[in-house]
């Protein structure tokens, strides 16, 4: 190995992968699945391409990681948000829950504005890994539903899963008109649950 190829495996084994994540969820935002190189990751980053693979195996590898990423940041906000009002009124937790969701949406904006953009994976099926991490946040929302419907906070008639998707596209559109100084999260958590539930449910 080269001085220099050894100076790249030092940089990458020293921390990096997560630069090489933040680096690549930036440009996957920006560019999408099929305009993202690893060229471009590694010259971002500032190491050689061949760099690149101490850590990860292949481009899709590097999207994975992000899109995973991008769904676990926002699982983690509302949990926490949902932990928080465990007692409180399902209005209450319903908000908590965009909250949540809003604040990991727009406060790790690369990784999640990746994520929903790269979701597909271009013609290549998301991978295993990528359906089991959007699966296990929907759970939250199905049992979150599912409570505020039988707590008439939703109406009991409307399927859950329509519910669900249309709450969570809502949520994720925000991200092509969300500006921090327009926009207050709070006030649009507020904004968006008075949307879906009964005023005082």
């Amino acid at each position: 190995m080269s001085v220099a190829a050894d100076k790249d495996a030092t940089r990458a084994e020293g921390g990096s992968r997560r630069q090489i994540l933040d680096h690549a969820a930036r440009l996957l935002r920006n560019g999408g699945y099929h305009q993202t190189t690893l060229r471009e990751i590694a010259e971002a980053v500032g190491i050689r391409k061949a760099s690149l693979y101490y850590h990860f195996a292949s481009k899709e590898e590097i999207v994975e990681a992000v899109v995973n990423d991008g769904v676990r940041f926002v699982h983690e906000g509302v949990v926490a948000a949902l932990a928080e009002t465990e007692s409180a009124a399902p209005s209450v937790r319903l908000e908590a829950a965009i909250r949540g969701h809003l604040a990991a949406l727009h406060g790790h904006g690369d990784y999640t504005s990746a994520s929903i953009k790269v979701f597909n994976f271009g013609a290549v099926p998301a991978p295993e890994s990528v359906r089991a991490v959007r699966r296990s946040y929907e759970e939250v929302w199905r049992r979150l539903i599912a409570e505020l419907q039988q707590a008439g906070a939703l109406p009991a008639e409307r399927a859950p899963d329509v519910l669900r998707n249309f709450l969570l596209g809502a949520l994720n559109g925000s991200t092509d008109w969300y500006r921090p100084e327009r926009h207050d999260i709070a006030t649009l958590a507020r904004e968006f649950a008075a949307l879906i539930s009964p005023a005082g449910a």
